[in-house]
């Protein structure tokens, strides 16, 4: 009986964006130009960010973005979903993907985080696809989306 080649442990960085920043939620009805100014907040936020980490450019990644509220009331965290796509956006401006395509990127997998009491706060977690054993890869993306 062989035994399997061992795989290198997928690389991932964490990248925690300042408190204080306003994050945006599908419920709101902002008006546009609202909106463009946090988004365009948030994005330079995660460019920022993306570069202090060091992330190196990936062809692959995976992106866990979790809220970090002020308190433990109940949320739909991908009500937040604007926000996770504004700082996506940010990654790729920083270089990290070259799109935030469906071929590139598996994700943002939105998820509540620990309370904050300065928050709110976006967390991602950023991890290369292109290292991660296959059997894992097939927990995150049962389909196979992203293969």
């Amino acid at each position: 009986m062989s035994v399997p080649p061992v795989r290198p442990t997928a690389r991932s960085w964490h990248l925690e964006l300042p408190t204080g920043l306003t994050l945006m939620t599908s419920n709101e009805r902002l008006h546009h130009l609202q909106r463009s100014d946090r988004t365009r907040e948030l994005r330079k936020a995660a460019r920022i960010a993306a570069q202090v980490a060091r992330i190196p450019s990936l062809e692959r990644a995976y992106v866990t973005c979790y809220l970090r509220a002020k308190d433990r009331r109940r949320r739909d965290p991908g009500n937040w979903y604007p926000s996770a796509k504004a700082v996506l956006d940010g990654i790729v401006d920083a270089g990290v993907l070259a799109d935030d395509d469906s071929t590139r990127l598996l994700g943002p997998d939105m998820r509540l985080g620990d309370v904050l009491k300065t928050g709110p706060q976006l967390v991602l977690v950023v991890t290369d696809l292109t290292q991660m054993d296959p059997g894992h890869l097939a927990l995150l993306d049962p389909l196979g989306a992203a293969a």
